[in-house]
């Protein structure tokens, strides 16, 4: 008895009341979900951070969660162009911290790129890249201005390109809304999925702002508290490393992906954090931005 309420509550929560589905495909859509659940845990890595191939991963909870969010949200039956796909790759990067031990819950972050659940990153608490930080041993408490640093700058390493991805499918989106309103005698199927396309893609796209914007922030208050634990003069070259990241983040928030400002190191007019403020003889707290 307990068994069959626990199934049924799983099937109500995973499924919607009115799952237009019949009871077999119903019950076998919710084992698949269940199985994938208690398989998933943060996609592995290889070098770099480079994602490892896994069925579970590649195979199996894409298939679930495809099905499951059908329920709540709009789903493309359309192939990905190389756009798009390119796009997921580079903007996964953003989206977990393999080398900083879950401080981006990617378990949760892995429900939701597999679509398992929608979005569970809008709580993210921008403490933990700090606690990380400070419960991690180093040698010399420089060494966490230079972590810090590091993972900046692999940021700014690679956000260009990222946005120049993200850029290409908006371009694509474009395209296939002056196709789909220009030719006639098209699939029943093409605009609702063209539309269900743009909205994945949106989506994808807020995901990476959100992402992008929480590790600035994460960044920023992870210095401000450095600066109160153990200043010292590298400080200095990590803010300046996080008011370039601050630019991208700017642009992120505007949605302008198709434009080059701040790249190539340039100063930007735009202003993402108030600067921090310094004692006039304490050479070692950092500088105004």
């Amino acid at each position: 008895m307990n068994g069959r309420f626990n199934h049924l509550r799983l099937s109500s929560i995973l499924l919607g009341p009115s799952a237009a589905v019949d009871r077999s495909a119903r019950s076998a859509l919710v084992t698949l979900a269940v199985l994938s659940l208690a398989a998933c845990g943060p996609r592995p890595v290889g070098d770099f951070g480079r994602t490892q191939p896994s069925w579970t991963h590649d195979t199996a909870l894409p298939a679930a969660g495809r099905a499951i969010a059908a329920q709540r949200e709009p789903v493309s039956d359309f192939n990905q162009t190389d756009q798009e796909e390119e796009m997921h790759n580079r903007v996964w990067r953003f989206l977990v911290a393999p080398h900083t031990k879950d401080w981006f819950y990617d378990t949760a972050v892995e429900l939701q790129r597999t679509r398992i659940t929608g979005p569970t990153d809008l709580h993210f608490e921008i403490d933990r890249y700090y606690t990380w930080l400070r419960k991690t041993p180093y040698e010399s408490s420089r060494t966490r201005y230079a972590s810090v640093g590091r993972n900046i700058l692999a940021d700014l390493d690679t956000v260009p390109t990222t946005f120049a991805a993200i850029c290409a499918v908006i371009e694509v989106d474009r395209r296939r809304a002056v196709a789909l309103s220009a030719l006639n005698g098209l699939d029943p199927h093409a605009a609702p999925n063209v539309a269900a396309r743009r909205s994945e893609n949106d989506a994808h796209i807020a995901w990476f702002v959100r992402a992008l914007d929480y590790r600035y922030q994460a960044y920023d208050y992870a210095l401000d508290n450095l600066l109160v634990e153990t200043p010292h003069e590298q400080s200095i070259a990590v803010d300046e490393a996080l008011r370039r990241m601050g630019v991208y983040v700017d642009r992120a928030r505007r949605g302008d992906f198709c434009s080059r400002e701040g790249e190539g190191g340039g100063r930007s007019r735009v202003r993402s954090v108030p600067s921090r403020y310094s004692h006039p003889l304490d050479t070692e707290i950092v500088l105004p931005k």
